[in-house]
């Protein structure tokens, strides 16, 4: 009898997790950027984007969320389209290609023979709730343009905007995420094109190491996102 009550008992665990997976996930996605300055300059160079590096609450299909500054959590029955890194890593190729500013723009895996390649780290990518009212979406993106073949680091650039959500639902949350998202693209693409010359890197490119080795050039980018505890500088989704 105990032998039966124990198997009855796994068995009945077992239907509860394959239950459990089987429940239905709502799927979201992030859109590439599509609009900008018209005074961009446009470029004569191949560009590899490699994913993003993200911590591991962030390398993860779910969308994250944080109650407090030193806590991260997740929506319930929600997730991305893909794992954080790999879905910004193709927005970006995306924005760059929609810019039509550049010759050639790729997935670094896919191995193009780049002059440039763009790394960068993701090291925001969470709805806030810690400020009260309607959460906040947190994006912070820190970019470097790297030299090839000799891997020089021609550029560092951080980048980092916050929209509060109009309701506390996640399909509004993520309409937060895209405007955020969208912006720090904007400024990113921008950027990039702007930090290498117009031309392929060769032996007679001029090689400015006072600029790029100087941690004072470091470009930074940042606009409505908390000081202290002050949220209200945070615009609203559209506005």
């Amino acid at each position: 009898m105990k032998w039966a009550a124990l198997a009855a008992a796994l068995l009945l665990g077992g239907c509860e997790l394959i239950k459990a997976a089987e429940e239905p996930t709502d799927l979201y996605t992030i859109t590439p950027k599509s609009t900008f300055d018209a005074d961009m300059p446009s470029v004569f160079w191949q560009l590899a984007v490699e994913a993003p590096n993200a911590s591991a609450n962030l390398n993860t299909s779910r969308i994250a969320i944080a109650q407090s500054p030193t806590s991260s959590d997740y929506y319930a029955k929600t997730a991305w389209t893909d794992r954080t890194p790999l879905m910004v890593q193709t927005r970006i190729v995306d924005s760059f290609e929609n810019s039509h500013k550049i010759i050639a723009v790729a997935r670094e895996s896919i191995g193009l023979r780049a002059n440039y390649v763009l790394q960068s780290d993701l090291r925001n990518f969470e709805a806030m709730y810690f400020y009260g009212g309607m959460p906040i979406a947190h994006v912070r993106i820190v970019a470097k343009l790297v030299r090839m073949p000799d891997r020089q680091i021609v550029g560092v650039g951080t980048f980092e905007r916050c929209v509060r959500a109009r309701a506390d639902k996640v399909p509004k949350v993520v309409e937060a995420f895209d405007q955020a998202l969208g912006s720090v693209m904007k400024r990113l693409v921008a950027w990039t094109l702007a930090a290498a010359p117009p031309r392929p890197p060769n032996d007679e490119t001029p090689y400015d190491i006072a600029r790029y080795r100087n941690p004072a050039n470091a470009f930074l980018d940042s606009a409505n996102c908390p000081k202290g505890n002050d949220a209200s500088m945070v615009p609203l989704t559209d506005e």
